[in-house]
């Protein structure tokens, strides 16, 4: 009897890290879920095992080392690693930033894959066939003006994918990246803009269909269960409305 594949969900408690979750156990993974918000997790957990879906709840701060160790000793088998943890704050320019706000920025898109990449990798390495996955966003490709700490801090975490992908090349582990663009999920957008709904409406304003976090979890769900020798490098996802980070169509 085949043992069931285990993903681990990062930032699960909602958007697309709890669609990734649903959409994960639906095709058969055993689904970790972790996230800050324990209820959040536990409640998803339970949705998903209504549903006939395997899933586990966490507390977990990707930002914390200590706390992602002794996860990471507790788990057991990984196969999928789904590195979704992440966010932007404040719209301000380069020169107006507040650096508290870079580096918060900084320590949950960029250390909190480090953390949990690294300290997986030996139960990834261990199935004989890992996947890594970052969820990174077009930012991580192209800069905007009011978007520079998200910008350099996906910049960055495109940059880990590019080189764990070369550093680990001849091993049985793939390192994804998925790239969206315009996603309209739960409390991006408010958290953003520091909880200013009417700013946060703005942003998709006119926009038909933007992306939901459906969407980009029926990606990744595509990405993590290709054959083993294909790897999806590098994924970039936009709603048709959007050509470009700064091109989007209003009605």
């Amino acid at each position: 009897m085949t043992e069931q594949k285990v993903a681990v969900v990062t930032g699960a408690s909602s958007g697309i890290g709890a669609a990734t979750a649903r959409r994960l156990a639906a095709e058969g993974f055993d689904v970790v879920l972790t996230a800050r918000r324990t209820d959040r997790v536990e409640a998803l957990a339970k949705e998903i095992a209504e549903r006939g879906g395997s899933a586990r709840a966490v507390t977990l701060d990707v930002t914390d080392r200590a706390a992602v160790d002794a996860f990471a000793a507790a788990v057991g088998r990984v196969d999928v690693l789904v590195n979704n943890a992440g966010g932007a704050i404040g719209a301000e320019t380069v020169e107006q930033g507040d650096p508290a706000d870079w580096r918060a920025m900084y320590e949950v898109n960029v250390l909190g894959v480090l953390h949990v990449t690294q300290a997986l990798l030996p139960a990834l390495r261990a199935t004989g066939d890992g996947t890594v996955l970052v969820l990174s966003s077009t930012a991580a490709l192209a800069a905007y003006e009011g978007g520079g700490g998200y910008v350099a801090a996906k910049h960055a975490a495109h940059t880990i994918a590019a080189t764990l992908r070369l550093e680990l090349c001849g091993e049985p582990i793939r390192v994804i990246e998925i790239a969206p663009g315009m996603v309209k999920s739960e409390g991006f957008a408010v958290t953003r803009f520091r909880g200013d709904e009417e700013k946060a409406a703005a942003v998709y304003a006119g926009v038909a269909e933007p992306l939901t976090s459906e969407d980009i979890a029926d990606t990744v769900a595509w990405a993590v269960t290709r054959p083993s020798h294909v790897n999806i490098d590098l994924l970039v996802v936009r709603p048709r409305a959007q050509a470009a980070n700064h091109k989007v169509h209003r009605a």
